[in-house]
């Protein structure tokens, strides 16, 4: 199948585009890696089939909601693609949730059916009566529930390759927001969307092919995942490792040594931690081709680190739940180091002040993108959706610059952001400062009042061991701040925590440390 972005057929299911028509090309290519199974892409495509069916069984029609709390297995990939294919609309959070959260997101989606496994099944049990719209809930994998047995409902179904008569701007899919405060909220995503990104900068900039076999620190819950290691790799015809556990290092290490992928979905936080782990001397992380960076800034300093270490590429980029996937990027051949790089073909990319007015370049504004694979709206906020879906342009809440041959520079959220004497400062430039510092292992730099009601940086660090953080170590990183950047830009105040608060996400949860 061959296919324009900018042309795609007005009938367009993703479960077709993904997946079926690969299959039908190499049948008994392996698709995903899981535990000691081999899942092939006509094994795959048989089950997705049976799935859809399952899930038309329980009544499912076209538009209605099917809500996905599972960890990253073959159940999730045939859930995910039978939820489309059978024309409905899919979401997915990771499993292990609070009973508030569980009851958040069923109320939210008013989901009709839920997958989900036996530990979270047993939550879903104890807010039921506070979820009216959820009609079936289906459990996979192991262990003994009162719900029906996913795996077993998509066994007795019938095979048969019907794919709902999707239209290529029908909604299918909802992502969801890290928002910095309360639950995340949905971007509303058509079908067109996946494959616009896909087609315009995972096979081009990433080359994903036959070969490849992609692993992943953030699970396939998250936009960045579902793509990396879903998605982009099915179109191309290579395959994925899955497993259900935590990206550890040590489980990182052994899946590279049992699968030997060749493409590795990262965030600079993991990256960092596989540098400090103790395992790093013993594995052999040799048939890694390229590493992908996302979902926070990249230091400099972790990105040399890193090269120096592996040898393997890191192309960092950014990407949104709003935009689905990577719109900016560092390409191969072409990484600036501390930038997220140039904009991915098919897409604009502007810096403008608060007023919407396009700023001139190496001047500090908000990010404004536009492609076509951007969401409609986010679900149920009207407001919200009027403030960052402007025409054709999503407005991010992040502050960058350009600099004059068109690479990109993240400087912070919009309410990370500090005015210091008038002047702009950039937490991440202060970060970045601090982790070139032998102490430090992670930093965070966010704003405070002082006396005089004035904002002011303070720094948190996490410390590398064998480091002891006194009062003599924390004016010795003020003083290295200074030496590295203007005075003024320097923390006020050192506070060491053995480790940074972080989001299911990875990201640092900035709101804990202003409180």
């Amino acid at each position: 199948m061959t296919l324009d972005p900018f042309q795609l057929p007005e009938s367009l299911n993703l479960a077709e585009v993904f997946l079926h028509a690969q299959a039908r090309a190499h049948q008994e290519r392996p698709a995903l890696y899981f535990e000691d199974q081999v899942i092939t892409y006509g094994q795959l495509s048989k089950d997705t089939h049976q799935a859809a069916a399952a899930f038309r069984g329980l009544g499912l029609e076209l538009e209605q909601r099917v809500l996905l709390m599972l960890p990253d297995c073959p159940q999730f990939a045939t859930a995910w693609f039978a939820a489309v294919q059978a024309g409905g609309a899919v979401s997915a959070v990771n499993p292990g949730l609070t009973p508030d959260e569980v009851t958040y997101y069923l109320n939210y989606t008013r989901a009709k059916v839920l997958v989900t496994d036996a530990e979270t099944a047993r939550t879903v049990d104890q807010v039921r009566a506070q979820c009216p719209f959820l009609t079936h809930v289906l459990v996979a994998g192991p262990g003994k529930t009162r719900h029906l047995s996913y795996d077993a409902e998509v066994a007795r179904a019938p095979a048969h390759p019907t794919i709902a008569p999707t239209h290529r701007d029908d909604v299918c899919v909802w992502l969801y927001t890290s928002g910095s405060t309360g639950f995340p909220k949905a971007a509303v995503h058509k079908q067109h969307d996946f494959v616009f990104n896909a087609l315009t900068y995972a096979l081009p900039v990433i080359g994903y092919g036959a070969k490849d076999i992609g692993i992943s620190v953030p699970r396939l819950a998250f936009g960045y995942a579902l793509g990396t290691n879903l998605l982009f790799p099915l179109l191309s015809g290579g395959s994925a490792v899955l497993f259900k556990e935590k990206a550890t290092p040590e489980k990182l290490f052994e899946q590279v040594a049992r699968h030997r992928p060749t493409l590795f979905t990262a965030v600079p936080t993991a990256l960092n931690q596989i540098l400090n782990a103790d395992g790093l001397a013993k594995a052999d992380l040799s048939s890694l081709r390229l590493t992908i960076s996302a979902g926070e800034a990249l230091p400099a300093e972790l990105y040399q680190r890193w090269k120096k270490r592996t040898g393997v590429e890191i192309l960092d980029g950014i990407g949104s739940a709003e935009m689905f996937h990577i719109f900016i990027t560092n390409r191969v051949g072409d990484v600036r180091l501390g930038s997220l790089g140039k904009v991915v073909n098919g897409y604009q990319a502007k810096i403008c002040d608060d007023e919407g007015r396009e700023l001139p370049r190496g001047e500090v504004g908000t990010l404004w993108i536009k492609g076509d694979s951007m969401a409609l709206e986010y679900w149920q906020q009207h407001e919200k959706s009027r403030h960052t879906f402007r025409g054709d342009w999503c407005v991010s809440a992040d502050k960058f610059q350009q600099d004059d041959d068109g690479a990109f520079y993240f400087c912070g959220r919009g309410d990370d952001m500090l005015k210091v004497a008038g002047k702009w400062l950039s937490p991440v430039e202060v970060e970045n400062a601090l982790l070139m510092h032998p102490a430090v292992r992670e930093a965070a730099v966010v704003g405070f009042k002082d006396a005089d009601g004035l904002d002011k940086p303070r720094a948190f660090v996490a410390l590398n061991s064998g480091f002891q953080g006194t009062e003599a170590l924390a004016e010795e990183l003020k003083a290295h701040v200074r030496g590295k950047l203007a005075p003024f830009k320097a923390p006020r105040f050192v506070v060491f925590l053995d480790a940074l608060p972080r989001s299911d996400r990875g990201k640092v949860l900035k709101t804990e440390l202003r409180g």
